[in-house]
């Protein structure tokens, strides 16, 4: 397969971390489906994260589907057989995919890591699937994955760096333990007003309501939104917010169409320079030196 094929407003682009390694971009930004197909053996374990949009994994001519929404994941691996990919994707939806050899994988990790179920030895020869959420730390690198401005000598690199990173995070989630414990979140009515919660600030993110007033909002007491949402986004309310904040300030500034000024307004900084000093504690570097080095 063409490490690039174009279908109107729709692309896929293959980049090889290392020998067996590969990150997957599925981007269709067409007002039709568009499907993409790649051969994948039974050695590799896959990770799959829409980050926006929707789309179905086909399997068995299609008879098998596995849907993806926008903010999740599928870990698949089957070792009995191979499993090609056979993306449906909709309109207006992006995917990215990490494909890697599962000897490769397990040498990523330590033996001390037993927490992670996928790594125990009697889970070592057996398929395994799991969904999960995408947090808001693996939804900036996922961004960063699809949208950057790099010199092609140090894509490569980048990449690299940012599909470990994905994978520490994707890793990183004790939330997830505690969730299937957690008798609140066992109710989908509450778990639907923490989502609720979660498009309330960022609708509304430069002028976000208070923790109460965000509470009242959605009809649940103060500490039920605290905790509920740190379950299910593995942050606090306003440290998730920053988080996105952040990232949609960089992809404003990415754009060249705003100067800083007017991104730090959009993103709810009434002053330029608190607006930098938030940009420099998130991303090390100033909002003009970003840009400085888009263009360099």
């Amino acid at each position: 397969m063409d490490s690039e094929k174009n279908v109107a407003q729709s692309f896929y682009e293959e980049t090889a971390i290392s020998s067996g390694f590969f990150i997957l971009k599925f981007n269709n930004e067409s007002d039709d489906n568009q499907t993409f197909k790649r051969e994948v053996n039974s050695n590799f374990i896959q990770f799959h994260f829409c980050i926006k949009g929707s789309a179905s994994f086909l399997f068995n001519e299609g008879n098998y589907t596995l849907p993806i929404s926008e903010e999740n994941s599928l870990l698949l691996y089957n070792p009995q057989r191979d499993l090609p990919i056979n993306l449906a994707l909709e309109k207006h939806s992006w995917v990215l995919s990490v494909l890697l050899p599962i000897n490769k994988f397990h040498g990523l990790f330590s033996t001390e890591a037993d927490y992670i179920t996928f790594l125990s030895k009697e889970n070592k020869d057996r398929k395994y699937y799991k969904d999960g959420h995408v947090s808001p730390s693996m939804a900036i690198v996922l961004n960063q994955l699809m949208n950057y401005n790099l010199h092609p000598t140090i894509k490569p690199l980048y990449f690299k760096a940012k599909a470990y990173e994905l994978l520490s995070l994707y890793f990183n989630r004790p939330a997830d333990a505690d969730v299937e414990q957690c008798p609140f979140l066992a109710d989908e009515d509450n778990v639907s007003k923490i989502k609720k919660a979660k498009q309330i600030i960022i609708s509304r993110m430069a002028e976000p309501p208070t923790l109460q007033k965000l509470a009242d909002e959605i009809n649940l007491p103060l500490n039920k939104l605290k905790e509920g949402f740190k379950q299910i986004y593995g942050d606090s309310v306003f440290s998730f917010l920053f988080d996105y904040k952040m990232e949609v300030a960089r992809q404003l500034l990415a754009t060249g169409s705003h100067n800083v000024n007017e991104v730090g307004l959009k993103v709810g900084y009434s002053t330029a320079s608190h607006f930098i000093s938030a940009f420099k504690k998130k991303f090390g570097t100033t909002p003009k030196k970003f840009l400085m080095s888009l263009n360099a």
